[in-house]
């Protein structure tokens, strides 16, 4: 793979240790993240990628006057190892917590004790800074966060993102924005609280029913948001938000201000005021912005759990999405079967044709993160991107067809919902080993996805339901089984996830969430093999005196493909819940489809012995 950076790595670092020298410093972190610690960035903040070269969505370069370092966890090695070649820049294989790894990389350099890190704190976590103010005070160093070294040394910058918001609209969006202020106030008084402060923008993009593209492939915007009893004030980049649009939010009680005046607005609160903010969802720059005297209240940020819980309406609309969804992925199937040998193909012409067939549906609006379309040994590469330097060829025009296991994970945003789903298909006739591996992820799959547990049980607690048939077998995966999934927003949204977190009070599952189940395996440098259906939480019937229960509703909607399955692994009970799902996507699909695109689903769908 390439990189995407346009500098020499080598003559960045240069630039950048010359900053260090001359204001004092021995060390410099730069985090992938922005002043809204969001995951994917505007191209302003993605100063990592600019100057390592590597272009994970998840990794911490830091640099000291004679080495530098890239962190970044499994999902990744294998793109670092390769992005990161003659770079100057080691690679550190991140097995646990940042904050402990980047403060035992410091002390392997010269001068570790009495050295002093910078951090710019506009995009440093107000909880991260207190755990590495910590962690390097132990250690004898300090952590300086007042100084955008980065910043010093980029004259060409890119500017903040321009593209105007547009708002959600009914049907799609079926509560009012009104309506949601009100929630979050309650909740705001709730907490003993005056005011609350919001950075994270997809928390924004919902509270106020409001979307643009200034992040892709999620439809948010860059803002701050300041409520009080009565009014809200929405900091963001002048221009943005078109005329018609700031007259209905100032008939919400919305004032519009300039996106660099939410420090300001914080320095300006009265010592009478007290303040809620979330110290994982809030800068430290901006936490320092708030005027000394101010009774700072920390806690969650309540928009989290109320996004996280979907209305029925919602529900219904992500419903109509998925078959949407899944409509586009069999038509895009039943070409790429019968193009084998015919045309040429590789694993960019797959993310291409694939993305063509989503945009072709009804209230498409985007792809919702980077299509993975990775053929054999690159399907062991978690978040492998194909590039035109470095991609798989999977048939020719000619009649020549590789033979391995291709996954395909991808996903798009349509007005009514975010879709996410991973599927594994055969080229050419798998081995008994494919079939053994592909066999025990889809035995997870379907165990976590039948599972009933109660209201309120603690979403990491789920995580041993999918690992569990591989653990037969000696075998597990190194990331989380499911992540939470937004409403036309990110994919990747809390508070659930699935996965060897530890357990906290806010993970709880209620009605409403709804959440991926994607286990894995991977055999580096062979194949990989990942089965990903999206689920909702609904009720489930339970004896009274045991209370609630939830059970999963699952939403994606496309076959899984039974030639990869080893018969002789699969249980009666799991053939049976796999011949039910086939046939509520064929019932599902089939009025969207036909043709060829039938004829395929058709096919796909059929049922398996039950013997």
């Amino acid at each position: 793979m390439t990189s995407s950076h346009t500098r020499p790595t080598t003559a960045w670092l240069l630039r950048l240790r010359q900053a260090l020298s001359e204001q004092g410093l021995d060390a410099l972190m730069i985090p992938s993240a922005d002043p809204h610690l969001s995951e994917y960035l505007p191209l302003r903040w993605q100063g990592r990628e600019h100057v390592s070269g590597f272009t994970g969505s998840a990794g911490t370069l830091l640099i000291s006057a004679e080495h530098a370092a890239l962190l970044t966890d499994s999902r990744y090695w294998t793109q670092a190892e390769a992005e990161l070649a003659s770079s100057g820049i080691d690679l550190v294989r991140q097995s646990g917590a940042l904050v402990p790894a980047c403060v035992a990389w410091l002390q392997t350099q010269q001068r570790a004790s009495g050295a002093t890190l910078a951090v710019d704190g506009m995009v440093l976590g107000l909880a991260s800074a207190e755990a590495l103010r910590s962690a390097l005070a132990a250690v004898g160093m300090t952590l300086r966060t007042d100084v955008d070294v980065l910043g010093s040394v980029w004259p060409d910058r890119p500017a903040l993102p321009a593209a105007a918001v547009f708002e959600h609209m009914p049907p799609h969006a079926s509560t009012p924005r009104t309506a949601k202020l009100a929630a979050i106030r309650a909740d705001i008084v709730k907490h003993g609280a005056t005011h609350h402060f919001i950075s994270t923008v997809d928390d924004i993009a919902w509270l106020t029913n409001l979307r643009s593209s200034d992040v892709d492939y999620n439809p948010v915007f860059l803002a701050h948001l300041l409520i009080d009893a009565q009014r809200a004030t929405l900091f963001v980049a002048e221009g943005k938000v078109p005329p018609e649009i700031a007259q209905r939010l100032a008939q919400d009680q919305i004032e519009l201000r300039p996106y660099d005046a939410a420090r300001a607005a914080l320095a300006a609160l009265k010592v009478e005021d007290r303040l809620l903010i979330d110290p994982k969802r809030i800068t430290l720059g901006l936490r320092q912005a708030v005027a000394a005297g101010v009774t700072v209240i920390e806690a969650l940020n309540p928009c989290v759990l109320h996004k996280s819980r979907k209305t029925d309406a919602e529900a219904a609309c992500v419903r109509e999405a998925m078959e949407r969804d899944g409509a586009a992925m069999c038509t895009f199937y039943a070409w790429f079967e019968a193009a084998l040998g015919r045309e040429t193909i590789s694993e960019l012409t797959v993310d291409e044709r694939l993305s063509a067939e989503r945009a072709r549906q009804p209230d498409f609006v985007s792809l919702s993160f980077p299509t993975i379309a990775g053929f054999n040994a690159n399907g062991a590469m978690p978040h492998y991107r194909a590039t035109p330097a470095s991609h798989a060829q999977i048939s020719t025009a000619h009649g020549l067809v590789a033979e391995g296991l291709l996954l395909i994970d991808s996903g798009a945003q349509y007005l009514g919902g975010t879709t996410d789903i991973t599927r594994v298909w055969p080229i050419g006739t798998p081995s008994a080993a494919q079939k053994a591996d592909y066999t025990r992820v889809l035995q997870g799959t379907l165990a976590l996805s039948r599972a009933r547990f109660p209201q309120g049980l603690l979403s990491p607690r789920l995580d041993a339901l999918a690992r569990a048939p591989l653990w037969q077998a000696g075998l597990d995966f190194g990331h989380g089984t499911g992540h939470g999934v937004g409403y036309f927003l990110n994919v990747h949204e809390g508070p659930q996830s699935i996965s060897a977190a530890q357990p906290e009070p806010h993970m709880a599952m209620q009605p409403g969430m709804i959440t991926s189940i994607e286990p894995a395996l991977y055999r580096p440098g062979r194949w990989g093999v990942r089965i990903e259906n999206l689920v909702l939480n609904v009720p489930s019937p339970s004896a009274e005196e045991f209370g609630p229960f939830l059970a999963f509703e699952t939403l994606t909607l496309c076959p899984i493909d039974t030639r990869c399955i080893a018969l002789d692994l699969l249980h009666p009970h799991e053939r049976q819940q796999l011949n039910a799902y086939h046939a509520d996507v064929l019932r599902r699909l089939r009025p969207h489809l036909s043709g060829a695109a039938r004829a395929w689903l058709e096919a796909r769908t059929q049922p398996i012995s039950l013997l």
